[in-house]
């Protein structure tokens, strides 16, 4: 990001209420191109509601801006097409496609022609989807998913591979701005290794992350900066090291005083 950039993604004074229930109040954050931002906290902290708010997925107060354009009243589906996109704490495919037609379904939505291209210049629609397909292959080995389980159906892989397919497909035709919820739940071994190996390659690709993780050692190593949410609202903010080192982080996170 060079300077006077605006950041990729800036949230201003975001709140959240269900009822008389305050699940977020008052949180603020950016993260710039080519930066990891992890979000942290106790379970009930406001994570996953800062995540919504920030993608106008419930009703909320604050602001937002995409590189610089006030996206504040924009719906969540209007956010893809400007480059935010977002991959949710559950795999999310379509379990009877094969994994490269999850992935070709994908391109095709975002690049997708009308009807009338299909029916009138039928052999261009061919050709279009033949170089579809073969940009979702590359996609897939992209994302650590070998050509020999392209043809498998999602729920036959490996669970570290669907993980992966899930944030190949909310990545799609690439991604400004990438929001990631728990990406590392139920891995680990190898799987831990290829998931860090994907964040670090898709931050030096330029891609600003945002990453909300309860494994501390991953959010650790890969995040440039960290915020610490509690009961709905910043504890802390800073470096990863900063972070650990912020007693109030010790007390409320780790349930214990420094």
């Amino acid at each position: 990001m060079t300077a006077g950039e605006p950041a990729a993604l800036r949230v201003e004074d975001l709140g959240v209420r269900y009822g008389a229930l305050v699940a977020l109040e008052g949180v603020s954050w950016e993260v710039r191109s080519g930066e990891i931002l992890g979000i942290i906290g106790p379970n009930g902290a406001g994570k996953s509601s800062c995540y919504d708010a920030a993608t106008n997925m419930v009703r909320r107060s604050g602001r937002v801006w995409l590189a610089g354009r006030d996206v504040t009243a924009v719906p969540p589906h209007g956010l893809a097409p400007l480059g935010l996109r977002r991959a949710f704490q559950q795999n999310a495919f379509f379990a009877d496609l094969t994994v490269l037609e999850n992935m070709t379904a994908v391109l095709a939505l975002d690049r997708g022609t009308g009807l009338a291209a299909s029916l009138l210049a039928p052999w261009r629609e061919a050709a279009r989807r033949r170089a579809i397909e073969a940009e979702a292959a590359a996609i897939l080995e992209r994302f650590g998913i070998p050509r020999a389980m392209h043809r498998r159906r999602p729920p036959n892989l490996p669970y570290g591979t669907q993980r992966m397919l899930s944030i190949a497909l909310a990545w799609g035709t690439g991604a400004k701005v990438l929001m990631l919820d728990e990406p590392a739940a139920g891995l680990g071994g190898e799987d831990m290794v290829r998931l860090r190996d994907l964040l670090a390659a898709l931050k030096a690709s330029g891609a600003a992350l945002v990453v909300i993780e309860h494994h501390m050692d991953l959010i650790m190593a890969i995040a440039d900066r960290i915020v610490v949410l509690d009961q709905g609202r910043m504890l802390a903010a800073g470096t990863p090291r900063e972070v650990q080192a912020d007693p109030r982080v010790l007390e409320a996170y780790l349930g214990r005083a420094a």
